[in-house]
């Protein structure tokens, strides 16, 4: 997530969730004391969502779930919703996406897209409207959502990271409002599961999904790299997206159709 050089961007970065955060107010406003208190309640937010959902925490409530010591209905009641909405999205996807796979309650691939877009909305979305703030974003490990002022003509530059060469980029997209998520083995290497066999998914190294939102573009970037095939595109909610198969293929979509293969490098 890029800015231009002659137009002022102001720039904050947290260490959350287990990943580093950034916040970008772009504008000549981005010094007021009201952009920074939008950013520190964001950054709290994500905070208390981690509290909650962490399972790295043994005093979050999803630990304490998985270990019969909580009920469901003692629970934050953040967790009932997003375990209704694990359940919608594993329907959604054909359960390429699951939180249960496990045999028990692991939200960790929705809670991220979620509370970030959760978060974003309520704090940094508003942000656009003050004077001399033309468009704000952030950046949560990789996962990008970003607002843009409808009279300006600013665009932001997200960099794809090329999952064959460590450090390089793979495409570079203009988002003005939306979201972008990728999954799959460029960061983090071998770590997504396929649902349905509990094996680690290594057809697709990766997949970039653009959506309306953060969390339905992280879900499906998640359930593309487990996928087989793209039989799945036609259905999903997306405005674009690219994946690169275990072959170096690197396939575009728009709106649902593959627009172009291309021969592995």
């Amino acid at each position: 997530m890029t800015a231009r050089a002659q137009t002022p961007t102001r720039v904050w970065v947290e260490q959350i969730m287990g990943t580093v955060v950034s916040i970008h107010a772009v504008g000549t406003g981005g010094d007021e004391p009201g952009v920074a208190q939008a950013v520190a309640d964001c950054c709290a937010q994500l905070r208390e969502v981690e509290r909650v959902f962490s399972t790295y925490r043994d005093d979050s409530d999803v630990s304490r779930l998985r270990r019969g010591e909580l009920s469901l209905e003692d629970a934050d009641p953040r967790v009932a919703v997003v375990a209704d909405a694990c359940q919608a999205a594993e329907r959604a996807t054909g359960g390429r996406f699951s939180a249960t796979w496990q045999g028990w309650f692991d939200p960790t691939g929705y809670v991220k897209g979620w509370s970030v877009e959760e978060a974003a909305r309520t704090f940094l979305a508003p942000l656009i409207d003050r004077p001399g703030i033309v468009a704000v974003g952030i950046n949560a490990g990789g996962d990008v959502r970003v607002f843009t002022d409808t009279s300006s003509d600013w665009s932001w530059h997200i960099a794809i990271a090329d999952p064959r060469r460590h450090g390089e980029v793979l495409a570079t997209l203009d988002v003005r409002n939306g979201a972008v998520a990728t999954s799959g083995t460029a960061e983090r290497g071998l770590h997504i599961v396929d649902p349905a066999t509990g094996s680690t998914a290594r057809h697709t190294l990766s997949a970039t999904v653009v959506a309306d939102d953060l969390t339905t573009a992280d879900v499906w970037a998640t359930a593309a790299v487990v996928a087989r095939d793209l039989d799945w595109v036609r259905e999903a909610p997306l405005t674009a997206g690219m994946i690169v198969d275990r072959g170096g293929r690197v396939r575009r979509f728009l709106s649902g159709v593959e627009i172009e293969v291309v021969a592995a490098a």
